[in-house]
């Protein structure tokens, strides 16, 4: 499955030449044109590296990432900036962006820094995950809850990897089904219902407080 990019850029010309570019070297690429818009696909339908330009209308990229971070979203963000000075690099990063890059650019800078961020966010993925007493380790397959080790089944461990994965984000039926069990998935239409319901009984064996929560009318999110 390709990689999902959004790209939040005021600037058209600029905005097409990422679309295009991204979409020949086999990106998923969403655009939109404002801050504000940015901020609200990101939480909906969270891509796997946001590229982000510093000065939008609605709100700005700084912001943007602020925002973001403060909800706990680790999403790789690239940040354009038409100034090369360190104050705003500087702010750049302390605002939540991972790396920056500086108008005008050429496409194999533009696409080597995507490269680092993606590598980076794989690099992390053989890591062991935690949220509140759960503890997931992919390398091992191993989950704990508390001191007690739970058994999961494949598509259980799938599920529960994608949830972790976006912590405190409301993930859409859609999304779900997209990413677990792909885009031709032709089965039951309840199957999703049905393999939280498993992970809850197992995570939960043991009276522990529930963690991934039903939103209703959209999905499910993992929170505390």
């Amino acid at each position: 499955m390709s990689h999902r990019v959004l790209v939040v850029e005021e600037e058209e010309k600029l905005a097409r030449f990422m679309e295009l570019e991204l979409k020949y070297e086999g990106y998923d690429v969403s655009v939109v044109r404002d801050g504000l818009k940015g901020f609200t696909q990101a939480q909906e339908f969270p891509p796997d590296l946001i590229i982000v330009d510093g000065a939008l209308p609605g709100m700005s990229g700084l912001e943007l990432c602020r925002r973001l971070r403060e909800m706990g979203i680790r999403i790789p963000i690239i940040l354009i900036t038409a100034k090369d000075d360190v104050e705003e690099r500087v702010m750049g990063l302390d605002a939540g962006a991972d790396d920056y890059i500086v108008k005008p650019f050429n496409s194999d800078e533009f696409f080597a820094r995507i490269r680092v961020q993606l590598r980076r966010t794989h690099t992390t993925s053989d890591e062991v995950l935690q949220f509140a007493d759960l503890r997931f380790n992919r390398s091992t397959r191993e989950i704990q809850r508390g001191d007690r080790l739970i058994d999961l089944t494949a598509k259980e461990f799938e599920l529960l990897d994608y949830l972790l994965s976006h912590a405190r984000q409301v993930l859409t039926r859609e999304q779900i089904l997209e990413r677990v069990w792909g885009y031709d998935f032709m089965g039951d239409s309840n199957i999703i219902e049905v393999y939280i319901r498993y992970l809850r009984l197992k995570l939960e064996a043991a009276g522990e407080p529930r963690l991934i929560q039903t939103v209703r009318g959209v999905g499910y999110v993992l929170r505390d």
